[in-house]
Parts: C-alpha cells; sequence; structure tokens
C-alpha cells in the first residue's frame, strides 16, 4: 500500500485514544496526556466505557459514538481486543491506527495469529496501522506527541524512524542536551504494515524533513524500502545503524560465495547502493544526527584540523588515515598566511597546531585563514584546557564567526575536558555547531558525512558504453534448467553443465572434457594439448582441492593416467557416500594473470547477491571480496571490483602487467543479467575466474539449482531492465523505429533529444526529465520512461520518449509525452500513450493523468486513447485524465 493514508498518522486533524485512563502510570493515561500537553490543535477524544471522564474530557464507550470526524486512533487496549477495535475503527471511517498495545507475534503463536487478524481486518477497510508494540509517533510541528514518551521534542528537520520504542527515547533525551530538533519521531514496533519503505516514501515529500536517521533491525520488504530508499537518498540524507551482525549458518552454504556473503555485508551493500550511510553504533548515529541538523553538507574529502595541541591533532589525523584520506594539503600561499597570525613554532602544516598558549584571537585568525583559503571542505576545531585558553572565550568567537555567516563549511568542535569545557560546549551548542568528546568522533562523522555526497557522485556516474549487443541465450539456459529440475528437488550442476550455462551467457569458459577411465583422461589430453590439469567429477564435492581432486601441469599421457586414479581414490576417501562420475579435463593456463571469484547466492531477504574477490583455493581464508547488488552496469560492476584489495594487482603491479578490465567489467555484467534472469540459480561459483592481460576464462563453476514458483524479476529488489517492453515498429510513413525502456548509459542521447526540442511546451510534464544523468540509475518501479529510436547515420537517435511517474502514496500516476518536431502525426504520439496506459494499468494505479500546453492534436489523441480532458486554473495548460476499472 506504499504510504497510502499515512498522512492521517502523521498529520491527523483530529484523535482518538481508545484506552484512555485516569489511572496514572498506565499507558492510557500517559498517551493521553501527553497528547493534551503537547499543543495538538485538533480535537482529542478519549475512548473507554469505564469512564465517564478522562483528565477532564468527555469519554465514549466506542470510537462510534464520536459524533465528530476521526482521522487517528492511537490504540492502547490490550492486544486481544485490538482486531475488534479496527472493526470499529473500520465503521467509523477512521483510516489511520498507532496500535500501542504489546503481545503481537513477538510473543509466539497466539500473538502472531492475533497480528494477523488485525492485519486482515485494517486492509479489508483500507487503514494503515502502525505497530503493534510500538511507542508511537512525534510531531514537534503540529504539538503531535503520540506517544508514551514523556517529553515533545524540539522541533527541526531531522525524522527518526526506528524499530526500537527504547532507543528511540534515548535518541530524544540525549537531543535536548545537545539542542538537536526533529520534525518526526516514529516508532515503527512489529510493522504489521507499515515498514520503513512506506514511511521514507511519506517522508521524501515532507517539506520539513531534511535529513532522515534509521535503527533497523530486520526489513519485511526489501524491495519496498530499496525503491523508497533509493528515491529519497537523492535529496536528503539517509543515516542508517542496523543491529545484528551474525554469521549463523554461514558453515551450511553450498558454495564459496554462500559461505561468504553473510547477511551483514549483504544488508551493507544494500544501503550503498541505495545511497544510505550505514554507522556502525548508536553513538555514530546520534554523531550524525546533529551533525546532519546543524551543518551543510561537505562537498569533498579535504578535512583541516585546528588544534591547541598536538596529541589530539595527530590522533585525528590518524583517524582520518584509518578511512584512507589525509588531512587537506595547505598551499603555500596559505601556510604563509596562517604562519603571518601565529607563533613561530607553529606546526607549519595541517593538523594546524597553534600551540598551548592559544588565544581566542589566535583560534579566529587560524580559523578565517584556512577557511579563506578555499583549499578545505570541513573543519575541525580541538580545544584542551590549558593554563592560558579559556575555553568558553573561544567556543564564544568560533560561534559568532558561524553566526555571522565568515564559516561556510562545516564546521565540528571538539572540547575535550570535564567542567571546565561545559560552558563552552552549551555555547557551541546554541550556535549549531556540534560537539563531539574526541577527535575520532568528530572526524568519523565528517568522513560518513561525505560519504552521503561520495555516495550519490559515483551512483550518478555514466556507466561507459557497451559496444556490443549481449547475445544471451536466455532459451538455452531456461532448458538447461527446466531438464535438471524436472523432478522438484534441488540439484547441484557438474562443472561441465555449469560451464555450459555460462557459455550461453557469453562468460568464457576453459575448455572442458568429461573422461570416466584413466585412458580416456590420456586420450583427451593428447588432443587437448600438454599441460593440462585433472579434476575430480562429481556432483556430490563441492570443495575440489580440499578432497585431493585437483592435479595441475600434468605433461604426458602417464602422468594424467596416474592423476587420475589419484583423484578417485582421494575423492572416495573423502567422501565415501560420494558419487564419482570420473574427471575433467582440461588446458593449462600458461600465461600470467589472477585467480578471482565471482559467485552469487540468493538472499533470503534481497534476493540473489553478486559478489566479487580474490579467488583460488585460499580465498575463504583471505575473505579479500566485495558484494553488490543485480542488475549492474559497467559502473557498478567498477565500483564492485574497486572494493577489494585484489583489484590493485588487476590494475598491474610491478612489472605485470593490467587485466582487461574492460572486459572483466563485462563478464560481470553478463553474470548479473544470469542471476538477474532466473531465480532458480540459488548459488553459483566461479572459482577460480583467471583474469589475464589478452583473456579471462571461467576455470571452474558450480551451479546449485533450487525449484521456486517466483518468476523472474519477482525474485530482484532492484528491477532490472524490463526487456520485455521492447518492440519493434513503424511509423505511418514506414519509418523503423525501436521502442525499449530507457537504460543506464542513455543519459547523452537524452540530453541531445531534450535539448532539441524547441521549448518545454512541446514535453509536458518534463522538467523533471531535464537533469538525464538521474537516469543512470532507472528505479523502473517507480519511473518508467520508454524511447523511440531511429537509425540515423550509423547511430541511434532518439525521437520520442513517453514516461510515467508511479507515485507511492497517490491511487494515481503521472504521463508526459515527447516527439520530435520532424516525427510529429506520425502516429508515434498515439503509440507511447497506448504503452504509457499499459504500464500504469499494469501497477496497479487507478488513475492515469497528464497535464499538458493547451494542444488540439494532443488533446485529440488523449480522447481517442480514453481520457477526459479538462481545463485546469493554470493558465493555457489542460489535464487528461483515465480511470481504470
Amino acid at each position: 500500500m506504499s504510504a497510502k493514508n499515512l498522512d492521517k498518522i502523521l498529520n491527523p486533524e483530529s484523535i482518538a485514544v481508545v484506552g484512555a485512563s485516569n489511572n496514572e502510570g498506565s499507558l492510557g493515561y500517559i498517551i493521553f496526556r501527553n497528547l493534551l500537553k503537547g499543543g495538538f490543535k485538533g480535537p482529542i477524544y478519549p475512548v473507554n466505557p469505564n469512564y465517564k471522564t478522562v483528565l477532564g474530557r468527555e469519554s465514549y464507550g466506542s470510537v462510534s459514538d464520536i459524533e465528530g470526524t476521526v482521522d487517528l486512533a492511537v490504540v492502547v487496549t490490550p492486544i486481544d481486543v485490538v482486531p475488534m477495535v479496527i472493526r470499529e475503527c473500520a465503521r467509523k471511517g477512521i483510516l489511520g491506527v498507532v496500535v500501542i498495545s504489546a503481545g503481537g507475534k513477538e510473543t509466539g503463536e497466539k500473538g502472531k495469529r492475533i497480528e494477523e487478524q488485525i492485519l486482515r481486518e485494517a486492509k479489508e477497510a483500507g487503514i494503515r496501522i502502525i505497530g503493534p508494540n510500538c511507542l508511537g509517533v512525534i510531531r514537534p510541528s503540529i504539538g503531535l506527541n503520540a506517544s508514551f514518551s514523556h517529553r515533545m521534542a524540539l522541533p527541526g528537520g531531522l525524522a527518526f524512524i526506528s524499530q526500537s520504542g527504547a532507543l528511540l527515547t534515548a535518541i530524544l533525551d540525549k537531543s535536548f542536551k545537545e539542542g538537536v530538533g526533529f520534525s518526526y519521531l516514529i516508532s515503527l514496533g512489529s510493522m504489521a504494515d507499515v515498514d520503513f519503505g512506506d514511511v521514507i516514501d511519506y517522508l521524501s515529500g515532507a517539506e520539513d524533513v531534511t535529513s532522515i536517521i534509521l535503527y533497523i533491525e530486520s526489513l519485511t520488504n526489501a524491495r519496498k524500502f530499496m525503491s523508497a530508499a533509493r528515491s529519497v537518498a537523492q535529496i536528503k540524507p539517509v543515516v542508517v545503524v542496523k543491529s545484528g551482525r551474525s554469521q549463523s549458518g554461514a558453515q551450511a552454504a553450498a558454495s564459496h560465495t554462500g559461505a561468504m556473503a553473510g547477511e551483514d555485508d549483504v544488508y551493507s551493500a544494500a544501503f550503498k547502493r541505495a545511497g544510505i550511510v550505514r554507522v556502525k553504533t548508536i553513538k555514530e548515529l546520534f554523531d550524525c544526527a546533529e551533525a546532519l541538523a546543524k551543518q551543510p553538507r561537505p562537498r569533498g574529502p579535504r578535512l583541516c584540523i585546528v588544534t591547541n595541541a598536538g596529541g589530539p591533532g595527530v590522533i585525528a589525523a590518524d583517524a582520518l588515515e584509518d578511512w584512507g584520506y589525509k588531512p587537506a594539503e595547505l598551499s603555500e600561499d596559505t601556510i604563509k598566511k596562517l604562519g603571518s597570525v601565529l607563533p613561530p613554532h607553529w606546526s607549519k602544516r595541517n593538523p594546524v597546531d597553534i600551540l598551548g598558549d592559544a588565544t581566542p584571537k589566535r583560534y579566529r585568525d587560524a580559523v578565517s585563514v584556512c577557511v579563506e583559503s578555499g583549499e578545505i571542505d570541513g573543519l575541525v576545531v580541538m580545544l584542551t584546557p590549558q593554563a592560558v585558553t579559556s575555553p568558553t572565550d573561544v567556543a564564544r568567537v568560533i560561534s559568532e564567526m558561524a553566526g555571522k555567516g565568515k564559516i561556510s563549511i562545516p564546521i565540528f568542535a571538539v572540547w575535550m575536558g570535564g567542567p571546565e569545557v561545559e560552558e563552552g560546549i552549551t555555547l557551541l551548542n546554541k550556535a549549531n555547531i556540534p560537539t563531539y568528546e574526541t577527535p575520532e568522533e568528530a572526524v568519523n562523522t565528517f568522513v560518513y558525512m561525505y560519504h552521503h555526497t561520495h555516495n550519490l557522485k559515483l551512483l550518478e556516474e555514466a556507466p561507459r558504453e557497451l559496444h556490443m549487443e549481449l547475445g544471451l541465450n536466455r532459451e538455452r539456459v531456461r532448458d538447461i534448467i527446466e531438464e535438471y529440475l524436472a523432478d522438484g528437488k534441488p540439484v547441484v550442476l557438474s562443472e561441465f553443465v555449469s560451464k555450459e550455462i555460462l557459455e550461453n551467457y557469453g562468460i568464457p569458459v576453459n575448455k572442458t572434457v568429461v573422461a570416466t577411465s584413466p585412458e580416456e583422461a590420456a586420450s583427451v589430453a593428447v588432443k587437448l594439448g600438454f599441460p593440462v590439469v585433472l579434476k575430480v567429477y562429481s556432483p556430490d564435492i563441492t570443495h575440489k582441492t580440499e578432497a585431493g581432486g585437483v592435479v595441475l601441469n600434468l605433461s604426458s599421457e602417464q602422468e594424467v593416467i596416474a592423476a587420475y586414479k589419484s583423484i578417485v581414490q582421494n575423492a572416495r576417501r573423502y567422501k565415501p557416500e560420494a558419487e564419482v562420475l570420473g574427471v575433467t579435463v582440461q588446458g593449462m593456463i600458461k600465461e600470467q594473470g589472477y585467480e578471482v571469484i565471482l559467485g552469487s547466492k540468493q538472499d533470503p531477504i534481497f534476493g540473489p547477491v553478486i559478489l566479487f574477490g580474490m579467488g583460488g583455493i585460499m580465498t575463504e581464508i583471505i575473505k579479500d571480496r566485495a558484494i553488490a547488488l543485480p542488475p549492474l552496469n559497467s559502473t557498478l560492476a567498477r565500483r564492485l571490483m574497486e572494493e577489494t584489495k585484489v583489484y590493485k594487482l588487476l590494475k598491474g603491479f610491478r612489472n605485470r602487467p593490467p587485466v582487461n578490465l574492460e572486459l572483466l567489467e563485462e563478464i560481470l555484467i553478463r553474470f548479473s543479467h544470469l542471476v538477474s534472469d532466473f531465480p532458480e540459480i540459488s548459488e553459483v561459483d566461479i572459482n577460480p575466474l583467471f583474469a589475464g592481460e589478452k583473456r579471462i576464462v571461467a576455470l571452474d563453476a558450480r551451479v546449485l539449482l533450487r525449484p521456486t514458483k517466483v518468476r523472474s524479476p519477482e525474485h530482484m529488489v532492484i528491477s532490472p531492465y524490463p526487456y520485455r517492453y521492447e518492440t519493434h515498429w513503424r511509423l505511418h510513413d514506414g519509418t523503423p523505429v525501436f521502442i525499449r525502456p530507457v537504460r543506464p548509459g542513455d543519459e547523452n542521447l537524452l540530453g541531445e533529444f531534450i535539448a532539441g526540442l524547441s521549448s518545454l511546451g512541446e514535453a509536458s510534464g518534463f522538467v523533471k526529465l531535464l537533469n538525464p544523468a538521474r537516469y543512470t540509475q532507472v528505479d523502473y518501479d517507480r519511473d518508467m520512461v520508454v524511447v523511440a529510436l531511429k537509425e540515423e547515420q550509423g547511430r541511434s537517435i532518439i525521437v520520442g520518449l513517453g514516461r510515467v511517474v508511479f507515485y507511492p502514496n497517490l491511487d494515481r500516476a503521472e504521463l508526459s509525452v515527447a516527439v520530435g518536431k520532424p516525427w510529429r502525426k506520425k502516429g508515434l504520439e498515439e503509440k507511447l500513450i497506448n504503452m504509457c496506459i499499459e504500464l500504469a494499468k499494469e501497477k496497479g494505479f487507478r488513475l492515469l493523468v497528464s497535464e499538458f500546453e493547451d494542444d488540439f492534436e494532443l488533446e485529440k489523441l488523449y480522447r481517442e486513447s480514453g481520457f477526459k480532458v479538462v481545463s485546469t486554473q493554470k493558465k493555457g495548460i489542460k489535464k487528461a485524465v483515465i480511470e481504470f476499472g
């Protein structure tokens, strides 16, 4: 249901508290009192048949007895009564409910059944529910404290969404000391209905939300979460702390990838793909929250450190280098200017040590020079109590500079000490300068804030265009999978069959021949040419080397025969119950190169994940790997490689040449398509994948298949490119066009097309599309653009496009169509409109709406396609609306 009707909970005009009480200390008492004291302007109704009045307000026996309308019901009754309360809310027309009551699925089967009943009742009536087992919701700007937190939050721009009510109250309590304000505090509890994706979608359009912080224990709908998070992270910073880093269960995996891609790693990869910054601790979460609430985000990683003590300055520099960054390098001119205002023995570099006898003026002068240099993106000002230095006076000077707009970059203050620095810390907080107890905390916060900027830049980077069609043989792979899953049981494919699957997706494999006797192996080796490699051929042995099932560099028939016998004996000794079918014979790779691993597994929450890293027999010990979510483009494939240590070797090391990185990118993309296209692929390992200067080839492969009723792309949390919408078509004059969804890499084509439109009026609703770079990361679940391509002078150009924007908090989608002037009135507008109608129907929207400049021809097309066209209050603008049954 996404964000539909959440405004009834988060922006209500009237509230009923079901279970309100006069019993001090009870939840019904606390919540009703909080609502009365919070300053909420609308009517607040207590509902409890046991009271005539509650806290001086007339009490009602049921929500049905209330004469006025009610937007939000806050329920604090015992959990087994809640289904009946929801039915009463449905009869009353209440569409928003917060269930504070505990005792749901967290208590066992009985609670789970009650929670399921609550959800059924709510869904039938279109009611949205936050909870059960939650603390409630707080929105200071409208005086809403529908929670059992005893204090109303300070107003501000931060939104905090938490699965833990206790953590929410702890963060809230600390916020008063630091002067941090909130726009929303939302405790989700058990998430029977409303979850993180729903609330993030709602907050993305809230003007009073500048940043979002999250505490996550688990996700219920990862696809919805990823779509919402990817959308909002482009416009508002999102910071998350995720509890639970267990690796339990990895031992049971059937592949290297399964063993190495733990749950916590997958969450990290998902957050990074969404543009979310992940922190490790609750302390870091609050530090980031404070900084986001008070300071602008850094544009780059250049951090300057001004300190009156050398030791803390060194610690700050060390903390920065732990992240892979160094203190900003100051120019000779800046060093000279600093020298003119500082004593002779200052540090002459960054960190800028202005010495233990620093005065407020010295601090002001040093900070001014550094900020005015334009050579830094952030500033950490540190102070330790010294005999000559007044922490309070220095804080006052820095606060005044910030207040007068003399510091335009993010600034972080570290006032180290106890009671002596408290007054200065208070002054800094009042001036919206975040304060920290240690250098590491300030540096870590700066880096986390920078990572948000950096992540968005990476996600917006245009992918390299592949100068070829991938030519994926989906039909043959489908046939293989159906053949081996015919009996409905999971199966581990042999190396030979696994490589056949890879070959059909254009992933090069080392020629592999199966031999079932020593003599046959020797004969095959002669045909392939020496030296050769022999590997055990068994569906039951995953780790061939560990089983003594691999022999390298065999140079004669005699060696091959002896190796065959040895491999079979070793395999039977290693796993007596294993079915040993023989060996595979492969040519030995002779050129220099590296062994990497490329693998995938089906994560229960995020679907297929891709792993890349150092390969070979030591891969699980070395654990040099990175994880990403498909689908991949060339940019994402390169970023995945860059996160590993082996990437430094792949770029070329000492006298060894670099591998073909563009080819490796292409192989990662092909592999991404494979696991995106087939939900039946549960795990797959290519280990080792040999990467050399001239060629890259899979030396070994293993695929685990599991039957599933899920069809692609339902198993993905990020929608892959939807091939099903591709179509070849002809304009009325016979000109052939290829219509397909927009793809990452189309930003140049989009830019050329939009630039060619003579005015914005020719492209209704396309103002947002004027930044084609946003389509380097396409979210087909919420913004579908189809383009019509025509071949012209050996290259494709866009001649028209249609766009449907899906709004998660509404029943409607928005349509826009634009066709280049030379190709108008040739049927393309009508074709694009009808395609967009089908897209909106498929997504289940009730209305499709298009606003356009008054145009007789376009209006005629809309009417012929089933739209009603009406005038709007905007001059010269009409609206076309079609409603689906």
